[in-house]
């Protein structure tokens, strides 16, 4: 994977920070009556939950090959990334909507309100500890691209979760604690619902994003742009090879298959052109050490 991230590093701190904020926004649901902070006390919940799924997904993808799966388990990793996108849309974001639609039909009045505002604005100093954290790997992996490129692009699933998990997190935070003081200052409960639909409606839609993205790595794509250029730029500069016909490649979880057709420069006996393509291969995954399996077709024509 480009730029060496460390996802378990970036979910380790989520996990964290999410548990602890959990506690503390429960605790002050019970007691202000919130539905804001309710809300916010199950998508922290469900947060944690989703870091335990890709803790998981990361121990599976390593499971190694077998003659049932001759391409290794890598793959899980998506399956189970998919699976949290889907946990953030249900338990979190549908949740919320209903919560805040409750609210407005059952208001309830607040109270405790600055126990309230002390845990949120606690929560988002905490949350801020994981964007933190999450950022510095993420900036490791985009190699000077903005973060949407780096989002559609990057093939690290679980990074793009726990980005996409945070950044909903620390607006969400934001918006209950907006919600609040709203309804301290007013005295109108409909801004505390208003809060709760409005941090439903934004986990849906940050849901949706991460699904359309590790939907496109369930079905099969290949290395990131910028990572396959600098592998034709590879195999372009090799002596032994006289054209690259064409570099197939196909993401793995953190693994990459590639499968390479390519004119080779003339050489003397069969065994020669075999000893040079070996070479080929042996350089390549040592330039590229995320490359697990390679082929290679030496041919005259595409």
């Amino acid at each position: 994977m480009s730029g060496h991230a460390d996802s378990k590093r970036a979910i380790f701190l989520a996990l964290g920070a999410n548990f602890a904020i959990f506690v503390a926004k429960l605790v002050a649901a019970i007691f202000t009556g919130s539905g804001a902070m309710l809300a916010e006390a199950v998508h922290s919940l469900a947060d944690c939950g989703n870091q335990g799924l890709l803790l998981l997904g990361m121990r599976q993808a390593k499971r190694p090959p077998s003659m049932d799966y001759p391409l290794g388990w890598g793959r899980a990793l998506y399956f189970w990334s998919f699976l949290v996108a889907m946990m953030l849309f249900s338990v979190g974001g549908m949740f919320s909507v209903y919560e805040g639609v409750h609210k407005l039909t059952h208001a309830e009045p607040l109270k405790w309100p600055w126990l309230a505002v002390g845990v949120l604005t606690f929560s988002i100093v905490a949350e801020g500890f994981s964007m933190h954290g999450c950022m510095q790997e993420v900036n490791k992996a985009r190699q000077g691209r903005g973060l949407w490129t780096w989002f559609r692009e990057t093939r690290a699933s679980e990074l793009l979760v726990i980005f996409g998990e945070d950044l909903a997190a620390l607006i969400g935070l934001c918006l209950a604690l907006l919600a609040i003081l709203a309804t301290m200052i007013t005295g109108n409960l409909i801004y505390d619902a208003l809060g709760t639909i409005a941090i439903g409606v934004l986990l849906i839609a940050v849901a949706i994003a991460i699904a359309r993205e590790v939907k496109a790595l369930l079905i099969g794509q290949g290395v990131e742009p910028m990572r396959r250029a600098e592998m034709m730029t590879f195999l372009e500069a090799r002596p032994e090879i006289d054209l690259v016909y064409n570099l197939l490649t196909l993401q793995m979880g953190q693994d990459v298959m590639v499968a390479i057709k390519a004119k080779m420069a003339p050489t003397p006996t069969a065994r020669a052109m075999i000893e040079a393509i070996n070479n080929v291969e042996a350089d390549f995954k040592a330039e590229f050490d995320d490359v697990r399996w390679s082929f290679f077709e030496p041919d005259y024509a595409d």
